[in-house]
């Protein structure tokens, strides 16, 4: 598989809107997220990743810093590139970025994704929520060792 990860910020507007046209497919068509709630305002003070396969967009995340810590989040991989070792690649290159930081790093994971996030070193914190009409779980990245 030949893929390669693109870092950049809010300001590269031809990558923010790539990454833009994929949150769209996910959550807002597939998923059915309301474009307002999907598209936060909060993506200028985040850090962006596209994933390439073959030359061609397929998935895309983010991170920022909060009050409490790293949140990462808008992690969607396009669905015919689902279950095939995406969703890792471009989680290994967003937690290569957030360990340097210091604070907890944390996420929303939707329900249906969790079991990724425990085989990657999140663990669940407190009880499940609806965020956007959608059950999640507020999860934690514990430090191995």
């Amino acid at each position: 598989m030949t893929s390669e990860v693109k870092r950049f910020k809010y300001e590269d507007a031809a990558l923010f809107k790539i990454a833009l046209s994929i949150r769209e497919a996910v959550f807002v068509k597939e998923q059915g997220v309301d474009k307002d709630i999907e598209f936060d305002g909060r993506d200028k003070y985040s850090t962006h990743y596209l994933l390439f396969y073959e030359g061609g967009p397929i998935a895309t995340a983010r991170w920022r810093e909060t009050e409490t810590g790293i949140k990462l989040g808008r992690f969607a991989v396009l669905p015919e590139y689902r279950n095939k070792g995406i969703g890792k690649i471009i989680l290994d290159n967003v937690m290569k970025d957030v360990l340097k930081l210091p604070g907890k790093i944390y996420l929303h994971a939707q329900e249906k994704a969790m079991n990724f996030y425990l085989k990657n070193g999140f663990v669940i914190e407190g009880d499940m929520f609806v965020e956007a009409g959608i059950r999640h779980f507020k999860m934690i990245y514990k430090i191995p060792g």
